[in-house]
């Protein structure tokens, strides 16, 4: 009973008896080659045969393969821990009970008596109120990850769809702050789930097809004596491992996506018509501040937005467009940081993205609202900050072969108040 009860509620699981043996044996494979190697040549001073490279290689590639082992032994087993709480902020049901204020184990007393029982009474109410919001939370956020699993091809996809607005509906039709919350972490939850998704989806596409360059870490490992030998054996790991990671991403994509017959980029456009779709609801339900956070660490996502396909790009750049706009709303408290990672992140894909070559992505209207968004917000930023941002436009601005979002403006005031703090 204990056992059944632990492993929902956080307890690690052991990593099973087939990886451990697996691990063991790749430990006792690599040290006795590591014995028989460091052996076999402290005496023998001569030079290398092609034999001792390869199973010295072969030892490294062993030791490197155990750590990796490890790793995923320490993933698997730290993924049986308990589901997230939806940011509610709360513990959870077992532990609530167990550390009851009104158990005995918790006090050290008896039941209160029957003067306290309005309070217990009251207390009751609002434990109650809490379950009932942490449901329709875990409800609502089920319904929207569904939605990105289901094909959009198929006829349950519009049902989900109007399930989801259903619920986010009638909750806001009630007009509870508690129901409106609901609303908001679900949303949000699902804003950092397919932004994830996404991610993943693009990196896949993009995954390099043996373009194996040399980094400057092997540049400089190569300047240091016998420094070439080293560099090649660190290239062929890399490469080794590359390809395990690729084949691994692509194998676990799919398997979560629970669909083998899309491919990654419809895929890709899907999960971002549908990202499109989770913020267009956020602004309807004010849920923004985690949605501008969340937007302003995706700098992977930002990378791979470049290359990604006219129609992804366009869900993406509408995205951004709509979270701009909201940076200079007076009754949102974004920190300054916030603004200043989108900006920095983001002003690029407007550069680069192919703005209506096959459909008008924004207006002429809303280009220029979102232009003067972006030179309000970084006329508000210290002069060191609007240079990094300036910079950044400026540099792909000038090799891109669309003209917005035109900055010049703001360069020029930037470039004027510089020159004023030159001349006091």
């Amino acid at each position: 009973m204990a056992t059944d009860l632990d492993r929902p509620y956080g307890c690690t699981a052991k990593p099973s008896s087939l990886l451990n043996s697996i691990f063991m044996s790749i430990v006792n494979m690599a040290g006795k080659m590591l014995v028989s190697t460091s052996s076999s040549k402290a005496e023998n001073t001569e030079k290398w045969k092609l034999t001792d490279h390869l199973r010295f290689m072969v030892m490294l590639i062993s030791w490197l393969m155990l750590w990796v082992l490890r790793f995923f032994m320490d993933l698997f087993s730290c993924s049986m821990i308990s589901p997230p709480d939806y940011h509610l902020g709360g513990s959870s049901t077992v532990r609530r009970f167990q550390l009851s204020p009104y158990s005995s184990s918790a006090t050290g007393e008896a039941l209160p008596s029957s003067g306290s029982s309005l309070d217990l009474i009251l207390r009751n109410r609002v434990d109650v109120d809490g379950l009932a919001v942490k449901a329709l939370v875990k409800a609502l956020t089920h319904v929207l990850a569904l939605l990105n699993e289901i094909p959009a091809s198929s006829r349950k996809y519009q049902y989900t769809m109007a399930m989801a607005d259903q619920i986010m509906e009638d909750n806001a039709r009630h007009g509870h702050s508690a129901l409106l919350h609901v609303n908001r972490l679900a949303l949000a939850s699902s804003f950092t789930r397919i932004s994830a998704l996404l991610y993943r989806c693009l990196q896949v596409q993009t995954s390099p097809s043996g373009d194996y360059g040399d980094s400057w870490h092997l540049r400089a490992i190569k300047a240091i004596p016998f420094g070439s030998c080293i560099a090649s054996y660190m290239k062929a790991i890399t490469m080794c491992l590359n390809a395990a990671f690729s084949w691994f991403d692509t194998a676990t994509t799919r398997f979560q996506r629970r669909d083998y017959n899309v491919e990654p980029d419809m895929m890709a456009e899907k999960l971002a018509q549908e990202l499109l779709w989770v913020t267009n609801k956020l602004r309807c339900y004010g849920g923004f501040n985690e949605a501008l956070v969340q937007w302003s660490l995706a700098s992977g996502l930002a990378s791979l937005s470049l290359n990604a396909s006219p129609r992804v790009q366009g869900s993406v750049v509408k995205i951004s467009a709509f979270l701009f706009r909201e940076l200079t709303r007076k009754d949102l408290e974004i920190p300054r940081q916030v603004k200043f990672r989108l900006l920095v992140l983001w002003t690029p894909l407007f550069c680069h993205a192919s703005n209506g070559h096959a459909y008008p992505i924004l207006t002429s209207f809303q280009k220029a609202e979102i232009e003067r968004a972006m030179d309000e917000v970084i006329s508000n930023f210290p002069a060191m900050e609007q240079e990094l941002i300036l910079t950044t436009w400026l540099e792909n601005y000038a090799v891109s072969v669309s003209d917005w979002p035109n900055l010049g403006l703001a360069y020029d005031r930037w470039c004027q108040s510089t020159r004023e703090m030159v001349h006091h």
